[in-house]
């Protein structure tokens, strides 16, 4: 039976690249892509089925209803979501900068957003079949890792996320068993979202969509190596747990 891949926030730079792996490791996968906008695909032989979304739980009920019907159970779920910056709005330095429609935003993006989509996705797991739903978090999340201060928005949001998927591992423990939760820090990507802070980044620290790609494929293939049951891993690209 071919693998079925669910990819929310398909049209960023990593998705794109990680349905390039899958079209050169998987290639009779199936493969769902959610995004806002349309999405211009990788020439490859994979069947892609691309689904609008706006995100909001009455679009993401819609989502479910649709793969209901497809009968299918997801392999992965990947969600790539994730916002830094946005107009003239970027991340705080000190207290003063804290801004009430910035906070907002980057919790509803970066930790609601992708809590819900988890949500859509539930109807369809089951306790035989297992999947891994894998989130992009970052280590500026890690409570326990934050010894420079500032970015308090993106910081919380990335908290936020963290607690709510460690929070819904406990419940798919009992609601579908085969079922593991990841959160992925890539590291500095080459993307829109790192491009005002790029100058800063150590030397060979920048990495492409591609490499974060490959290596969040590689670690995927074993997922069980990475948590147990009703504990979210909470990894870098090398696959090395993060302090929460």
């Amino acid at each position: 039976m071919s693998s079925v891949y669910i990819l929310f926030g398909a049209n960023s730079a990593i998705a794109k690249a990680y349905i390039e792996k899958i079209a050169l490791d998987d290639a009779n996968a199936h493969v769902f892509c959610i995004s806002r906008a349309q999405i211009q695909f990788p020439n490859t032989s994979l069947l892609i089925e691309q689904i609008h979304s706006d995100y909001t739980k009455s679009s993401l009920a819609k989502l479910t209803a649709h793969l209901k019907t497809k009968n299918i159970t997801p392999t992965q779920v990947l969600i790539f979501n994730g916002l830094l910056h946005f107009d003239q709005s970027m991340p705080e330095k000190k207290l003063e900068d804290l801004d009430e429609n910035y906070f907002n935003v980057l919790l509803n993006t970066n930790a609601l957003t992708p809590v819900l989509c988890l949500q859509s996705i539930l109807p369809l797991l089951n306790h035989k079949s297992p999947c891994v739903i894998t989130s992009l978090s970052a280590r500026v999340g890690s409570i326990t890792d934050n010894d420079l201060g500032g970015w308090y928005s993106y910081r919380a949001s990335k908290a936020a996320l963290n607690m709510l998927f460690k929070t819904a591992a406990i419940e798919l423990a009992r609601r579908a068993k085969q079922t593991r939760l990841v959160l992925f820090h890539p590291g500095t990507t080459d993307t829109e979202l790192s491009k005002p802070f790029q100058k800063n980044v150590p030397a060979g620290k920048l990495f492409t969509p591609e490499f974060v790609a490959d290596q969040l494929f590689a670690l995927l293939q074993t997922p069980e190596q990475l948590t147990n049951i009703g504990t979210p891993a909470y990894i870098d690209w090398r696959g090395e747990h993060i302090h929460w």
